[in-house]
């Protein structure tokens, strides 16, 4: 295939369809260092102007090679929508909520009738339309949000998300209703927009945090929701090993579930998920991707291709200070796993890709 064709194989795998190889793209976060001084767009300022979150967004394409065009960088845009201060970081940290509006009074959360036009909202939508002009129809855009159980847990406190779950759990219930509500109606926009798919970034659910039995009662409802919204492809990452909820994540219906490296048992995990989903992933951004030699990364991505990934990807968002050379690497570790050499097992050693 073509480039022209990074649209369909992005979504014929996600539709269960046949593809001459695997998609290697990011579902998270894609802003570095250098594509900042390569693009000329660089953060804060790309969190928060239209065109230079285009341009940086595009560049992990057109300078690092991934197969889609991923965008925002942060996963503050519906916490500052609906009340968070945000601090915006700096040229090497994203940007993080400041403020709990909603701690003292929960009762009061509800989708807002402006919601469209609050914050950012209408600057990701515009985002959308530029990338789509500058990209044209051919390359995949995918949207990053918070989920319903971020969202809630910085709306109300990470400390009263948390102890709510016993103490007032009727209380957080009818708060994740209305930011499950928030996240569903964004979904809707981002797809109307144009963005292909959405990823809902939601590590506050994992079992690393939440006990799985409170996932199936609290957070599965509302992603089943989201599911149903929107035209778009639905992704979820959720951070940490997520194995214990894997079979449930697969049930909500999204079409793809990103996983970290802490989920050591791809087979097993493709496994559980069977048919129903697809796995993303799952090479270390805070490891070998930020801080690993070129063979390393590529022999961790062929890793994950023997053993059934679906889509190659980072594992989380990408480190800031990770080298673009690295980036790279993902892709020409996939080229090279479909070459004829590869599969006799007579291939070479790796190599790098001269860096301009």
């Amino acid at each position: 295939m073509a480039d022209s064709e990074l649209r369909d194989r992005f979504l014929n795998i996600l539709h269960g369809k046949a593809v001459d190889k695997v998609p290697v793209l990011s579902v998270t976060q894609t802003g570095t260092v250098e594509l900042m001084k390569k693009s000329g767009a660089s953060w804060p300022e790309a969190h928060f102007n239209a065109e230079k979150m285009a341009d940086l967004a595009l560049s992990a394409h057109t300078l690092a090679g991934l197969e889609a065009v991923r965008y925002p960088f942060c996963l503050t845009v519906l916490s500052e929508a609906l009340g968070c201060r945000v601090n915006p970081g700096r040229y090497d940290i994203q940007p993080s909520p400041g403020s709990s509006p909603f701690a003292k009074k929960p009762e009061e959360l509800e989708l807002p009738q402006d919601f469209a036009e609050r914050g950012r909202i209408p600057l990701i939508a515009d985002v959308t339309s530029i990338l789509r002009e500058k990209a044209g129809e051919e390359v995949p855009l995918i949207a990053g949000m918070e989920g319903p159980a971020s969202l809630a847990s910085r709306l109300l406190g990470t400390y009263n998300f948390l102890t709510w779950i016993i103490r007032k759990p009727e209380t957080l219930r009818e708060c994740l209703k209305v930011t499950g509500l928030i996240c569903s109606e964004y979904t809707g926009i981002l797809s109307e927009a144009g963005a292909d798919a959405v990823c809902i970034v939601d590590g506050i659910a994992g079992p690393d945090m939440l006990d799985p039995r409170h996932f199936d009662a609290l957070i599965k409802p509302k992603y089943e929701r989201l599911c149903r919204s929107g035209k778009g492809m639905k992704l979820i990452h959720v951070c940490g090993n997520s194995t214990p909820i894997l079979e449930t994540l697969s049930e909500c219906g999204f079409q793809g579930i990103s996983i970290e490296e802490k989920v050591t048992d791809l087979r097993a995990a493709k496994k559980l998920v069977g048919k129903r989903t697809k796995l993303i992933g799952n090479i270390s951004s805070s490891g070998v991707m930020l801080n690993g030699t070129c063979e390393e990364i590529k022999g961790e991505a062929q890793k994950c291709l023997l053993e059934g990934i679906d889509i190659l990807a980072p594992g989380c968002g990408i480190a800031p200070k990770t080298p673009t050379k690295n980036i790279k690497a993902l892709v020409e570790a996939r080229d090279e796993y479909y070459h004829p050499n590869f599969a006799s097992g007579a291939r070479g050693p790796f190599r790098c890709a001269q860096e301009d």
